[in-house]
């Protein structure tokens, strides 16, 4: 049953499909501690259903068993650079090419360069969903998640030797790098599981290396609050002021930890996302963002993960960006920014005009 169910997985695009039971996850401690903590920020959900996460029977009554997926979005060429990334302070590994990149460019995290995957992968996971319960017959019942539901899928993932969770806390895999969206169906049907993946960072830490907000605190151990992912898309209120220099021209996620880690050499280009590809994501304008109204928002970023940041909080992003490599010729819509009815915003234009102000009065 697990060959055909993995055969179908992949006529259906997953890159990878594995199997682990439905106990409880081997880190629900490390994971409640972090919650406790107050680590995970103002992530609330995680939280609120920590309950369901510690105990997949929570999720679905019964359940025997989870299939962990894969779905990879490298691009052909480009798995480890992140062209036009520009960072503040040190350069951090890996290197970064700026040449020929104009001041005004913003970066957006790898995955979201795509339509939202959440849609691109509703439909295969429902059929995926019912070929499952077709296969275990009268009484089965399973549920598909895509990043969505309460479970801690890169643990499982790990459990049922999808990769293993790095130092930076993301899932490796050995085939696929990073660059991977994962998807988990969970079910009462008994399936047998596969062998667990080992961790195999060894020694290296360029991922700790490369973060440049020093949000890996300790080899697998993140503090959201800190990582440029979390203040550009969880954080919803103003960026804290001593972030703002590191975040450099990222305006939405950030890939660095990602990009450093030197299992990427064996990535693989995914057939699922490539053609939901949105290059106009790649290096977008900063102006043209921040000229964004309300309507042209919702028309540039549908469809994609992007909208989740809502205009507020992607024009926030594009403002501390622009305060960091933007030049004379960005003040004039800074200043307009500075109006703008949503305060958010405003409050970033004047600290991004403050920054530009700041770097011209200091050249001679």
């Amino acid at each position: 049953m697990k060959v055909a169910i993995r055969q179908r997985a992949r006529e259906l695009g997953f890159d990878d499909c594995r199997f682990t039971t439905a106990a409880a996850p081997d880190h629900r401690e490390d994971f409640q501690e972090w919650i406790a903590t107050g680590q995970h920020g103002e992530m609330g959900y995680l939280a609120r259903n920590t309950h369901k996460r510690v105990d997949p029977e929570q999720v679905l009554a019964g359940a025997r068993s989870v299939i962990c997926l894969a779905v990879s979005y490298a691009g052909e060429g480009e798995v480890i650079s992140n062209q036009c990334s520009v960072f503040s302070g040190e350069p951090v590994s890996p290197p970064v090419n700026t040449d020929n990149c104009p001041l005004t460019t913003g970066v957006v995290a790898r995955y979201a360069r795509f339509a939202d995957y959440h849609d691109v992968l509703a439909a295969p996971l429902k059929q995926l969903t019912e070929f499952v319960n077709a296969q275990g017959g009268s009484g089965t019942r399973s549920l598909w998640y895509v990043d969505t539901g309460p479970l801690l899928e890169r643990d499982l993932a790990q459990r049922a030797g999808l990769g293993f969770v790095g130092k930076h806390t993301n899932l490796i895999s050995r085939r696929l790098g990073n660059w991977f969206f994962l998807a988990e169906l969970i079910t009462t049907l008994e399936l047998e599981p596969d062998t667990p993946e080992r961790n195999r960072c060894g020694s290296c830490s360029r991922c700790i290396t490369a973060c440049p907000t020093q949000a890996i605190t300790a080899p697998f151990q993140l503090d959201a609050r800190r990582c440029i992912s979390y203040l550009t898309i969880e954080l919803k209120g103003p960026i804290p002021v001593e972030f703002r220099p590191a975040i450099g021209n990222r305006i939405y996620g950030c890939d660095d930890c990602l990009a450093a880690c030197p299992w990427n050499k064996f990535a693989q280009a995914g057939r699922l996302m490539r053609e939901h590809a949105r290059p106009a994501l790649t290096q977008p304008d900063l102006l043209e963002l921040l000229a964004l109204d309300a309507a042209g928002f919702k028309r540039r970023f549908a469809g994609t993960p992007m909208l989740r940041a809502k205009r507020r909080g992607l024009l926030r992003n594009v403002c501390v960006a622009l305060g960091n490599v933007g030049e004379a010729a960005a003040l004039p819509a800074l200043e307009k920014a500075t109006a703008d009815s949503e305060p958010l915003i405003a409050e970033h234009a004047r600290w991004a005009v403050e920054q530009i102000g700041a770097r011209q009065r200091a050249t001679p």
